[in-house]
């Protein structure tokens, strides 16, 4: 099985797709897919100003706080009300939504996972120590504090890895109190 490891800190910077920020991705499937026809998409995003939430249409998607104070989500049509401003809390709404952010304190950083909503979905589970992962085809492990063990893997604060293709369980360790690790599983959707 292919595993492909990253850094946080090398990961590219490319502007949004409404051209109101920065994200730097760390995944997106099939290879080769672009914003409009990917199948899931993992990034970290940097929000640096209030502004508009790029929309997907047919996506789902799953917002995970990693620093800063976090931002108000609003939608246009005032239905969705939310403050993302509890760390490592991940929040889920459609792609579609027209969504205005509002800074609550300051930038802030974000992870998202963006999943075709007819192609699959995704679990977003943030963990604070010992477990073992159910088995998934594809997913992201990275961790956010601390330094943990997947695997025969170990993966340092802003380290991670990605997979595809072959259902693996992964197996987490991390002694430390205040150990965080993001865990992405993607799985099919069956018509």
């Amino acid at each position: 099985m292919p595993i492909h490891r990253f850094e946080r800190r090398a990961l590219l910077a490319t502007p949004w797709k409404n051209g109101g920020g920065v994200t730097r991705e760390i995944v997106c499937q099939p290879p080769g897919a672009g914003m409009d026809d990917f199948d899931w998409r993992v990034s970290i995003a940097e929000i640096s100003r209030d502004g508009s939430f790029s929309r997907f249409e047919g996506v789902d998607r799953v917002i995970t706080l990693l620093e800063g104070a976090g931002v108000r989500l609003l939608s246009d049509d005032g239905a969705l009300d939310h403050r993302l401003s509890a760390p490592l809390a991940p929040f889920a709404f459609a792609g579609e939504t027209p969504l205005t952010s509002t800074l609550l304190d300051g930038g802030c950083h974000d992870c998202n996972v963006m999943t075709r909503r007819a192609r699959c979905r995704a679990d977003v589970l943030v963990c604070t120590g010992g477990r073992a992962l159910a088995p998934a085809a594809a997913g992201l492990l990275m961790s956010v504090h601390r330094t943990w063990q997947a695997g025969e893997h170990v993966l340092g604060p802003g380290e991670g890895l990605w997979w595809t293709d072959h259902r693996v369980a992964w197996p987490l360790t991390c002694a430390d109190f205040d150990a965080a690790l993001l865990a992405v599983a993607i799985y099919p959707v069956t018509p």
